[in-house]
C-alpha cells in the first residue's frame, strides 16, 4: 500500500509535529509492506528519515513560517502542494494534524488526525483575530468531509471528536503517542545541577516543572496565582515554565506572563523563565526536579506528562479526562480553576516523601504502556480501514469512540 504523509508540519517544535516525526519514524521501522512518502513544503534536509520517498513542493512560504500568530497559509501554496499529492495517486493520504490539512481535488481517501478539540471549546484563548477562527472553522468542515476516518490522540479525545464535531464514533481511530527514549533516569550529577543553576533554581531547593506552550488555554497564569499561596506555605519551592518566549510562534501570552513575574516580589526570584530548551536538557531539568506540572483547562494527550513518567518524575496534572486517563495513579490532581487546589496539591507533594516516592513508582511502571511501534501498528491498520469503501464519518448516533 502507497501511503502518503503531509510532512509539512515536520519542523514544528509543537506537539503535532512531535507526532508526526515520531509516528513516521516508527512506520518507517515497521517494514510491514507499506510504501511511505512524506510530502513537503520546503527543501529536504538530513532531519528527514533517508529510507522514504519524499515529494517537496516549493511554497512561497512554508507552513511553520505563514500559519503562526494571525497568519495563515496561502491559497496558491495549498494548491501547489495538492496537485503533487494528486499526481502522486497515492492509495491513502495521511493528515497528522488538521492544522496542516488542506483540501485534495482527487478520490484519494484521506485519514486526518484531530488531536483535540481546544480551538472549538476555547475559540477566545487560541484565535488572535475572528479571521483565524473562521478559516479554523472553515478548514475543519472541510476536512470532516473529506477524510474517510479520524484519528486521534485519547479516548477522552475521541469522545470529544464525536460530541463536539459530529464525527461518528465508528470512524474515529484512536493512536496514542509515546516519549522519545532520551527521556529516562540519567546519573549526571553535574549535568543536572548545570541545567538548575542555568535556569536559576538554587542548589537543593525543590523544583516543579512545566514543559510546553505559553498559550492562554494552558493556564499559566492560574498558575502563577496558585504560586502565590505556595510561596507563603513553603517559599523555599521554585517553579521553572519551560516554553518559547519569543512571542513568534502561536498565539500566546508570553509577554504577560513574565510581566507577572516580574512584577510580584513573592514570585521573582522563585518562578523563572529560561526559554526553550533541548530534549537532553529538558532531562536533565526534570532529573532534577520534584515534580512536573500541567495546569492546562483542556488537553488532547499530554506527552510532557508521559516525558516526565518516563524518567519517573511524579505529574500534578488538571482533572480533565485526558490528563486522568493518561497518568492514572502516577499523579495528583486539582480543579485548573481554583488555585488553592493546586497549590494544595503542590505543597503536598513537596511534603509527603512517602507520597512522592509511591507517585514515582506508579510512574515507572506506567510509562512503558506508551510506545511508538504500538502507535505505528494502530496507525498501520487505520490506513487499511481507510483504504475500504468510503463510510460518511458525521453522524448524531452515540456510540463510544474505541481503539482498533
Amino acid at each position: 500500500m502507497r501511503v502518503g504523509i503531509d510532512a509539512t508540519t515536520w519542523w514544528n517544535d509543537r506537539g503535532f509535529g512531535r507526532f508526526t516525526r515520531d509516528l513516521v519514524g516508527a512506520l518507517c521501522a515497521r517494514n510491514s509492506g507499506f510504501e511511505y512518502t512524506l510530502v513537503v513544503d520546503r527543501r529536504p534536509d538530513t532531519s528527514l528519515p533517508p529510507n522514504v520517498q519524499v515529494i517537496s513542493a516549493a511554497a512561497g512560504r512554508t507552513l511553520t513560517e505563514a500559519a503562526v500568530g494571525a497568519g495563515a497559509r496561502g491559497l496558491r501554496d495549498m494548491w501547489r502542494i495538492q496537485e503533487q499529492v494528486r499526481r502522486a495517486r497515492f492509495d491513502v493520504f495521511f493528515f497528522p494534524a488538521v492544522y496542516s490539512y488542506f483540501p485534495l481535488l482527487s478520490r484519494t481517501p484521506c485519514i486526518v488526525a484531530f488531536h483535540d478539540t481546544i480551538a472549538e471549546r476555547y475559540p477566545a484563548m487560541v484565535f488572535p483575530t475572528t479571521r483565524n477562527h473562521l478559516l479554523w472553522q472553515a478548514k475543519t468542515t472541510l476536512a470532516k468531509l473529506q477524510c474517510r476516518r479520524a484519528m486521534t490522540v485519547s479516548q477522552a479525545s475521541a469522545r470529544d471528536l464525536h460530541s463536539v464535531l459530529g464525527i461518528a464514533a465508528e470512524s474515529i481511530d484512536v493512536v496514542m503517542p509515546a516519549a522519545d527514549p532520551v527521556f529516562r533516569k540519567i546519573d549526571d550529577a553535574a549535568g543536572v545541577a548545570r541545567i538548575r543553576a542555568r535556569a536559576q533554581v538554587p542548589e537543593g531547593a525543590p523544583l516543579i516543572v512545566y514543559v510546553g506552550g505559553l498559550n492562554r488555554h494552558k493556564n499559566l497564569l492560574g498558575l502563577l496565582r496558585a504560586w502565590h499561596l505556595v510561596a507563603r506555605a513553603r517559599p523555599d519551592v521554585h517553579l521553572v515554565i519551560v516554553g518559547d518566549t519569543s512571542g513568534t510562534g502561536f498565539y500566546d501570552y508570553a509577554q504577560e506572563l513574565m510581566l507577572a513575574v516580574q512584577t510580584a516580589p513573592e514570585l521573582r526570584s522563585r518562578v523563572h523563565f529560561p526559554g526553550q530548551l533541548s530534549d537532553p536538557e529538558v532531562v536533565q531539568l526534570l532529573n532534577g526536579s520534584t515534580g512536573l506540572i500541567l495546569p492546562s483547562f483542556l488537553e488532547g494527550f499530554g506527552l510532557p506528562a508521559v516525558e516526565a513518567m518516563q524518567v519517573g518524575v511524579p505529574v500534578l496534572a488538571s482533572r480533565i479526562e485526558c490528563l486522568t486517563e493518561v497518568v492514572a495513579d502516577a499523579g495528583l490532581y486539582f480543579d485548573p480553576h481554583s488555585p488553592d487546589e493546586m497549590a494544595g496539591a503542590i505543597v503536598q507533594l513537596v511534603d509527603d516523601t512517602a507520597l512522592h516516592e509511591r507517585l514515582s513508582a506508579a510512574a515507572r511502571r506506567r510509562a512503558p504502556m506508551f510506545s511508538w511501534g504500538r502507535a505505528a501498528e494502530l496507525a498501520e491498520q487505520s490506513f487499511l480501514r481507510c483504504a475500504r469503501p468510503r463510510a460518511a464519518i458525521s453522524s448524531g448516533g452515540t456510540t463510544a469512540a474505541r481503539a482498533r
